[in-house]
């Protein structure tokens, strides 16, 4: 799934529920930049981490 990833989209990261939600800055391969709500800038390997998507109507 984090192939279908794009810059603006809202994700969550599974493993780290208190970082909040977070927006996708960029994705490079397997390197994906988020700025979560309570984490900040973060740069996650997405060949360990599946990064759950925020679609609408989840809120």
């Amino acid at each position: 799934m984090n192939e279908m990833l794009e810059p603006g989209m809202r994700v969550r990261h599974p493993g780290a529920p208190e970082w909040g939600q977070g927006q996708v800055q960029s994705r490079i391969g397997d390197r994906i930049t988020v700025n979560f709500t309570e984490a900040g800038k973060q740069v996650i390997d997405g060949a360990r981490v599946q990064l759950e998507i925020i679609w609408d109507h989840d809120g």
